[in-house]
């Protein structure tokens, strides 16, 4: 362990002594102030390399997910899989019903866009586009932060290949943050700042593979599919679909995802 002058060692076993009990509470004491993050976890491909980079920078994760009235629970399930993967302190899903409302084709019974090329993608915010979605999930881990004690939020939003999601951009996330540090108690009395972070939001589709990859996510378990056989299995038309499977084929790779055929 770093500290241990390991020159001591030959001065006997009464030396050890010494030293075992003053390594093991510097362990102690800094699993004890490790800094606690709140991970929004959707089970897609996007969110769970978020959650493995969060881990990576030593953060104690808590994950959220949201059962927010979406035409399929394949997300859900998929959400509960990557966090017992990773390893979360404390996996949450919180039940919001915004099909209530409609006009998405995520949570009502508007058809989803298939074989769209990348042009038609980004002429206009796509009727799968989920109103102020990204505000209101946001909203809900703040105030699950501040109970935790935390001021850190991770979300896998991404502004390169993406389907044109206006809460996906920078200055969605710059304008949240803000709001974050003025809308809280601990923001308010300025015991901490809040950071919303988001490691993907300038990389492409293949570029997150990679990182995942590296970060150890297991891609077989996530979801991507805006529109999903009765199985589970993706439609590999959706604007979801072809942006991840195009950067797995832009690394040389196949997608651990199961398709119709």
């Amino acid at each position: 362990m770093m500290g241990i002058d390991w020159s001591r060692w030959m001065n006997g076993y009464s030396c050890l002594v010494m030293v075992v009990p003053a390594e093991v509470a510097a362990v102690k004491n800094f699993a004890m102030t490790m800094r606690k993050a709140v991970v929004l976890v959707s089970g897609g491909l996007d969110s769970a390399t978020t959650l493995a980079l969060a881990k990576a920078e030593g953060y104690e994760v808590f994950a959220i997910s949201f059962d927010y009235g979406q035409k399929h629970r394949f997300e859900l399930e998929s959400a509960a899989k990557v966090c017992e993967s990773l390893g979360v302190s404390k996996h949450v899903v919180f039940t919001l019903d915004l099909s209530a409302f409609g006009g998405s084709a995520l949570t009502s019974a508007i058809e989803v866009p298939k074989d769209r090329n990348e042009a038609q993608m980004n002429a206009e915010i796509p009727i799968t586009y989920v109103p102020a979605r990204n505000t209101v999930f946001l909203s809900v881990a703040l105030g699950w932060a501040e109970t935790l004690g935390a001021c850190d939020l991770f979300i896998g939003v991404n502004a390169v290949d993406y389907s044109g999601y206006p809460d996906c951009r920078p200055e969605f996330i710059e304008a949240f943050e803000k709001l974050a540090n003025i809308a809280t108690k601990s923001g308010v009395e300025k015991t901490q700042i809040w950071k919303i972070h988001t490691p993907l939001i300038s990389l492409t589709k293949g570029e997150i593979i990679k990182v995942g990859l590296n970060a150890g996510v297991d891609f077989g378990l996530t979801h991507t599919c805006y529109d999903p056989a009765e199985d589970g299995r993706s439609c590999g038309h959706c604007d979801a679909c072809l942006l991840r499977l195009k950067g797995f084929a832009d690394l040389g790779m196949s997608d651990p995802a199961k398709y119709v055929q």
